[in-house]
Parts: C-alpha cells; sequence; structure tokens
C-alpha cells in the first residue's frame, strides 16, 4: 500500500477542517435614528437578535446614528466615501434625496416569489406615498405614524368640559384651549390649553395645518413647491395665532423631543403629536387621557410620518441579499405587530392588525387605531428633491413665523422663492 506523503496528509486535513466549519457570517450594518421618542435601543437590539437567532449565517450591527437629520447626513456622507451602512432607517421623506444620490436600491430587484410580492404589495397605501418614485419602491415603512390628537381628561373635567369630547375643528380648539388654560394673578400660566411642537421636523406639524386646509405643498414629482398659496398662508397664521392672539400655547419654538414630557407632566391639556408617542404617554402619563384626529378645518387629516427602511446600493451581493432578508422580517406582520405594541408607532400593513396579537391590542387600549381611522385623509409628508435644502426653506420660515420675525404671507413668500431656486435643475 503506498503511503500519503505528509504534505498531503496535513493538507487533507485541513480540507475536511474547513469544510467542517460554519459559513462565516455575512455582517450588515443598520443606521437607527436613536433621538425618537421612548427608549427603542433596547427594542432594537431585540429584534436584531432574534433576526440573527432566526438566520445566523447573517449579523446585524446596529448603529445609533442620532436624530433623523443626523442619520441622513451621516449615511449620505458614508456613502460618498464608499462605505455607507447597509440598511438605514431614515425618514419616509427623504426617498427622492437618496434617489438623487445614487444611494439606494429598489426593492422590486429582490421580488422573485409569491411571498415577496404578498409582502411587498400588503402595505397601506398612505404609508407607501413617499417611498416610490417613478413606479419603483425606495423605501419600506417601518415606523411609521400620523399626527394625533392628546387630550387629559382630567384637565377637560376641571374645566367644566365633557372629558370625551374633543375638539373637533379649529374654532372649538381655541375655544377649549382658552377655558383649559390656567394663569395666576400676575399672568403667569401653570397650563397650557395646547402645545404643538415647532423645533425639529416642523414642516411636519404645519402639514397637521395645511392637510386639513386642502393645501398641497409639493407636487408628486418632487419638482414644485406650492408654499405661498392662501391655503397654506392661513394654515401658518392659525398656528401662530394660537400663541400669539389666542394664547393658548406658550410663545417661541417648542422643542419637539421634550413636548410629550409636557403634556404627561400636566404642564399642556392637550397636545398634537406623533402616534409614535402613544406608548410613551400611555406608561408615564398619571392621567386618563383621549387620542383622537386632529381637529378638522375644511376636513380631517395629517402627513403620514415617521421613518422608512432603505437598503444602500454599495454592498456586496451578499450583503445586498441579507438586507432584503433583514428588511423583510423586520416589516412582515409578526414584527410590525411586535413594533406597533412596544412603541406606538402604526403597523403599516393590514395583516399585521390582522392578527390576534393586534386585535386584542387594538380592543384594550383603542387609542392604536386612531391612526388608521385617519389614514384616509392623510397627505404624503413634504418631500422634493434636494429634500434638505427645500425642507429648511420651510423651516425656516416656520421659524420667522413662530417667532414673531416676519408674518407668515412673507415667511412663505420666500420660502417659496428659495424652494424655486433650488428645484429649478430638476424641472424638465
Amino acid at each position: 500500500m503506498k503511503r500519503l506523503s505528509t504534505t498531503r496528509v496535513i493538507a487533507s486535513i485541513a480540507l475536511a477542517l474547513t469544510a467542517a466549519l460554519p459559513a462565516r457570517a455575512v455582517e450588515i450594518s443598520f443606521y437607527y435614528p436613536v433621538a425618537v421618542s421612548g427608549p427603542l435601543t433596547k427594542i432594537i437590539d431585540g429584534l436584531a437578535a432574534d433576526f440573527e437567532k432566526a438566520n445566523p449565517d447573517i449579523k446585524v450591527k446596529a448603529i445609533y446614528s442620532g436624530n433623523y437629520g443626523e442619520t441622513l447626513a451621516k449615511a449620505l456622507t458614508a456613502n460618498k466615501s464608499g462605505q455607507p451602512p447597509q440598511v438605514a432607517v431614515l425618514v419616509a421623506s427623504d426617498a427622492l434625496t437618496l434617489v438623487d444620490e445614487d444611494a439606494v436600491v429598489p426593492m422590486e430587484g429582490f421580488v422573485k416569489t409569491p411571498s415577496d410580492k404578498a409582502w411587498l404589495e400588503g402595505f397601506f397605501p398612505a404609508f407607501m406615498m413617499n417611498g416610490r418614485y417613478e413606479g419603483k419602491t425606495y423605501g419600506i415603512p417601518f415606523q411609521r405614524s400620523t399626527q394625533v390628537l392628546y387630550w387629559n381628561k382630567a384637565a377637560f373635567r376641571e374645566a367644566g368640559l365633557d372629558p370625551n369630547k374633543p375638539p373637533a375643528n379649529w374654532d372649538e380648539t381655541v375655544e377649549m384651549g382658552k377655558k383649559l388654560t390656567i394663569k395666576d394673578g400676575t399672568g403667569k400660566v401653570s397650563r397650557w390649553g395646547l402645545i404643538v411642537p415647532s423645533g425639529v421636523t416642523s414642516h411636519w406639524f404645519l402639514q397637521g395645518f395645511t392637510t386639513q386646509n386642502r393645501a398641497k405643498l409639493t407636487n408628486e414629482a418632487g419638482t414644485e413647491t406650492y408654499l405661498a398659496t392662501p391655503e397654506a398662508i392661513e394654515s401658518l397664521q392659525y398656528w401662530v395665532d394660537l400663541s400669539r392672539k389666542h394664547r393658548i400655547m406658550q410663545e417661541g419654538i417648542i422643542d419637539t423631543g421634550t413636548a410629550p414630557k409636557e403634556f404627561i407632566e400636566g404642564r399642556a391639556a392637550m397636545m398634537f403629536h406623533s402616534t409614535g408617542n402613544l406608548t410613551n404617554v400611555k406608561n408615564n402619563a398619571k392621567f386618563e387621557f383621549g387620542v383622537a384626529m386632529l381637529p378638522a378645518r375644511k376636513q380631517r387629516g395629517s402627513a403620514t410620518g415617521g421613518g422608512s427602511i432603505y437598503i444602500f446600493k454599495k454592498s456586496t451581493p451578499e450583503q445586498l441579499d441579507a438586507s432584503y432578508k433583514f428588511v423583510k422580517w423586520m416589516t412582515s406582520a409578526d414584527q410590525a405587530a411586535r413594533w406597533s405594541i412596544e412603541t406606538g408607532y402604526v403597523a403599516p400593513r393590514q395583516d399585521a392588525w390582522d392578527l390576534p396579537v393586534m386585535k386584542k391590542y387594538a380592543q384594550e387600549f383603542p387609542a392604536a387605531a386612531v391612526a388608521l381611522e385617519q389614514l384616509p385623509f392623510c397627505a404624503p409628508e413634504f418631500s422634493t428633491h434636494d429634500g434638505p435644502r427645500t425642507t429648511k426653506a420651510l423651516e425656516d420660515a416656520i421659524d420667522a413665523s413662530i417667532t414673531g420675525t416676519k408674518p407668515p404671507a412673507k415667511a412663505l413668500a420666500d420660502a417659496q422663492a428659495e424652494a424655486t431656486r433650488i428645484l429649478r435643475s430638476f424641472k424638465n
């Protein structure tokens, strides 16, 4: 019998050992904007860990990257350097900006099976408005929201108001707000009637008024804005008047992140804010509260808001496939229901609401279903090409109006002129 050489024996052993080792896991980085309401990092860590258990060949590296604006800036900077995240949660209305940068891939390229198709077609149409461009889907709804009205039922009783009847329209908001505002003999306010944030994402809170006034702010292509229409001006003027004329809300810029605390601690009797604060308010308010659609002007309504998940283009084929598995899993019915219950964000697909756990949640906590009632009246969030710049122009106008630097008509006219200049190169 011919003896094998030492070299061949070693090679054979090495080959056998290599074959026995598990394949190295594909690692994907996941940018998540930590500066949204509530302690969400633990929930995200839990979801990532559960995904890895179900997919041991994929490793998810969660990177908590600041607020939405900071996360977008970091993702685009990393993309230009050639090292972007594989997946990121960014504002749903960032889709056009990401397409302009050629940073993300459409989901249709991954859809191969009936299961894939059913998943992609299963999202509420209202939550898909900002994510599609030229017939392709770039943003998948994840932590989506609308604005809703929160009200303190104890404060309503104290003011002699029916605790089960929040304001139904703009006029009632002012009337009730005056009764709910508490001042002492010196004029010092211990409780405001209403709080509406005007800090980060103020353009979105403006849309809580413009949608109700049927003011359309952009065209579908994202190449035109309509910021200085009579309806838009009236909407911003009403917002300003809530504090400067009607005195039911504090003057000046109101921080978006701390507004819920003001409501929870009883320093405001009503609040317009994201459904993303439902769980936060539910867990921390020491009083009975209600949730309703925003008060109407010409109609009810809000802009949709919140974040979508995007897959970045500059990844290996293995990372792209792993990213799609992760996105599909994170936005499946089971995980959408879990995320909604644990955070208050709206589960963005009907099959999530059809699950027994979600039906039980909605039955025990009816406030969770208010956003669904409002969806038919919702508009897409303000979105254009070169979005950060046009959004800044609009938010500068809101800031100037809220602080009294410019009247709303002048502020919005200036914003419209700036947006027109920015978008000139995107017009055919």
